[in-house]
């Protein structure tokens, strides 16, 4: 899918613009360079190029990197182009700061090449993947009702196939594994089939945009993700984007399961009482979808062994859930899998 991708790099060392090129030549991209932000938003303005990626050093004379993201970010035609700092400064305070200005990612000079080319393809084939999206948005009105439910079937059967491949492409990237995906996803469908006011269809949809729930995890720096201590703040901090990057990139599709995943991949880290993150949801405010992949999430963690923790017995993570009614958890979804314990069971073991 990252065939032919257009990447503008923006360093005013000429020596980092080579290096960088030559790493990423493997994959066939085209460039573009600048030495300074001024000459980048001139390149962009000029619109000879699409690109799908640009590498932005922050320390440079004149504008640096933040002020030229803030720019870039604020024209519309520029603002969905994913942005990755090049940058010798790895504290937090400058992470944070790469973030705030619209930076999806950063990679610290001296580039080490596995990194680089890991991090590029990822976010190239995320932003074709959303361009890929809004072109599958067409005007079906027109269409025959054959035609229009034969179209419709297709699309909905690619985005399917999108999704697990983006799944699996998460898997790559982050310590999520397929099987937790999969449980995820037929635990999430088990709830929404015993729930009372949902129907088969939200059962459908669940299962497939589930898998989705820790996509925006890509986005997230390896060395905070895979981080075996204790977060601190500013980490917990950037660690949280994963759902609002998440939902920034799936939220502008008009699918039914695209736009559903985007709902989970945003609040499935809202709690019952209001205490959960990114928005401090509280009660119904919280998407039944949120609500049912949060419940789901957790009580597979818990019943599986990670690197950090021993799998606990299925009694004692209903237990667990039982305790966290009305706190973390929905309590309509916690008497649903407390009175049909066998059948998580059966799918968790």
């Amino acid at each position: 899918m990252a065939a032919h991708a257009q990447i503008l790099i923006v360093d005013d060392v000429p020596d980092n613009i080579q290096v960088a090129m030559s790493l990423l030549r493997e994959d066939s991209y085209e460039f573009s360079f600048a030495n300074n932000g001024e000459k980048a938003l001139s390149i962009l303005d000029k619109g000879d190029a699409d690109f799908s990626l640009i590498l932005l050093d922050i320390m440079m004379p004149g504008m640096d990197g933040y002020e030229t993201c803030k720019r870039i970010k604020s024209r519309a035609q520029y603002h969905d182009i994913p942005i990755i700092f090049l940058t010798a400064k790895a504290d937090v305070d400058s992470i944070a700061k790469a973030f705030q200005a619209g930076g999806v990612d950063y990679v610290t000079k001296p580039f080490h090449a596995a990194e680089l080319l890991a991090r590029v393809r990822t976010h190239v084939q995320l932003y074709q993947t959303k361009k890929w999206l809004e072109q599958q948005n067409i005007d079906l009105e027109t269409k025959s009702r054959f035609a229009q439910a034969r179209l419709l079937s297709e699309l909905e059967n690619s985005q399917k196939e999108l999704i697990w491949f983006l799944t699996e492409l998460m898997e790559s990237t982050s310590d999520e594994t397929g099987k937790h995906i999969r449980r995820v996803a037929e635990i999430s469908s088990l709830l929404a089939k015993l729930h009372p006011t949902l129907t088969d269809m939200d059962a459908e949809t669940l299962y497939h945009a589930s898998p989705m729930h820790d996509i925006g995890k890509m986005t997230v720096p390896h060395e905070i993700l895979h981080k075996p201590g204790k977060y601190t703040p500013e980490e917990f901090e950037i660690m949280k984007s994963h759902t609002t990057n998440a939902y920034k990139l799936l939220s502008g599709s008009k699918r039914k399961l695209i736009k559903s995943a985007a709902i989970i991949a945003h609040q499935h880290h809202e709690k019952w009482d209001g205490s959960g993150y990114p928005r401090g949801l509280k009660g119904d405010h919280i998407h039944i979808y949120g609500r049912i992949v949060a419940l789901a999430d957790v009580f597979d963690a818990l019943t599986h062994q990670r690197c950090y923790k021993l799998a606990w017995p299925v009694n004692e993570a209903i237990e667990f859930i039982k305790e966290q009614r009305g706190i973390h958890f929905d309590p309509e979804l916690v008497d649903l899998m407390v009175q049909n314990h066998d059948q998580f069971a059966e799918i968790v073991k």
